[in-house]
Parts: structure tokens; C-alpha cells; sequence
């Protein structure tokens, strides 16, 4: 079965998927990369986040860097792109468990998402919806829900007029509805953030 036949019976995101279209999921092979630079892009915009990952890559002339190259980057010169100390650090410890413990797409494919998230955690500055959107778009895992997300929450308050003054009830609200979206609750945020963007 396919997601959308999937989310036949589900008006809303039912609709979301009419209007959007069928959405599709990527993997990406270099998963030390991917981690550093949703690190960078924290609490940025989409525009200047793209600005400092492109000033990120120059610095590697061209090449697909791996975990001893973003190594051998000292943190000073990853400060004079624009990131601040704190992200600067978390980059160069992403690399570090990369290069000491493994971060291959090949080793974390074998992992089901709840041992992704215990594997990953560790690192400092890595936070779980971090990682969640590391399973979305780098392992293209499809049955992945971020409740924390600030978009998903959002979303699920104005298209199913959730209540929000009680977080944790709207949270509880949010999972309970999702598990009905399983296994495909990925597609569920997918076609929430577009709707809630339009």
C-alpha cells in the first residue's frame, strides 16, 4: 500500500496531499556531513543558513568532506564563516564520534530509529529532533513524527484545532493522533509543513 492510499480516509491530510501532490523522501550517503550542517543551520534562516553551508564546503575546495577532514578544519576558521563557538564545537564533535565510533549510512541503516536516536544522542549539541530530521531526510526513514517540532505543532493546531495552552496535553493530543498515520507518519509532517507554509 501506498502512503497516499494510506491516508485515503484521512480528510485532512487527505487534502494536503491534493494539493501538494505525492511527496518523495531522499537518502543522503554522507550522514557527518548532513549532521554539521543541520547543526549550522539552527535557529537560522533558511537563506543565511545556506549562505554558511556553502562557506562551510569552500573551505574543502570543491571536495565531499569526511570526519578528519572537518577535523583538520581549526576552530577559528570555522568561526570566520559565521558560526558562533557553541556550533563551532558541536560541528568538530560530530566529526570526532564520526571519525572514533562510526557515522557510515551503511552502519546507521541497520539501526532501527529508536537506536539511531540512543546511538547519536551522545554527542553534545546533537538534540533528538536533530536527529529526527536526520532519520526524515538522510536515512529516509517514513514512520518518523516530530512532536517538538515548532511547524508540526503548528500545523496540527490550526488544521485540527488542537488546543494549545497545555503543552504537554497538546503533545499528548499530537502523538495520539499520529499512531493512526503509522507507518507513514513521516509524509504526515512532509505534507503538514507544506500546508502549513502555504
Amino acid at each position: 500500500m501506498s502512503y497516499t492510499e494510506h491516508f485515503a480516509k484521512e480528510k485532512i491530510i487527505s487534502k494536503l496531499i491534493q494539493d501538494h501532490g505525492t511527496l518523495q523522501l531522499n537518502s543522503q550517503k554522507n550522514i557527518c556531513l548532513y549532521l554539521c550542517g543541520s547543526i549550522m543551520s539552527q535557529q537560522l534562516s533558511i537563506k543565511v543558513a545556506a549562505v554558511i553551508y556553502q562557506r562551510f564546503l569552500t573551505l574543502f575546495n570543491g571536495k565531499d568532506p569526511g570526519p578528519l577532514d572537518i577535523l583538520d578544519i581549526p576552530l577559528p576558521a570555522l568561526r570566520t564563516i559565521g558560526l558562533s563557538n557553541a556550533k563551532c564545537s558541536y560541528v568538530h564533535n560530530v566529526a570526532r564520534f564520526a571519525a572514533e565510533s562510526g557515522m557510515e549510512h551503511q552502519k546507521l541503516s541497520a539501526m532501527s530509529d529508536e537506536e539511531v536516536i540512543e546511538y547519536l544522542l551522545p554527542i553534545k549539541g546533537v538534540g533528538r529532533w536533530t536527529i529526527e530530521m536526520l532519520l526524515m531526510f538522510a536515512l529516509g526513514r517514513e514512520d518518523v513524527f516530530a512532536v517538538d517540532d515548532l511547524g508540526i505543532q503548528n500545523a496540527m493546531i490550526r488544521f485540527y484545532k488542537l488546543n494549545k495552552t497545555d503543552k504537554k496535553k497538546l503533545k499528548e493530543a499530537m502523538i495520539k493522533r499520529s499512531k493512526k498515520w503509522s507507518p507513514y507518519r513521516t509524509y504526515a509532517c512532509l505534507h503538514l509543513w507544506k500546508g502549513i507554509a502555504m
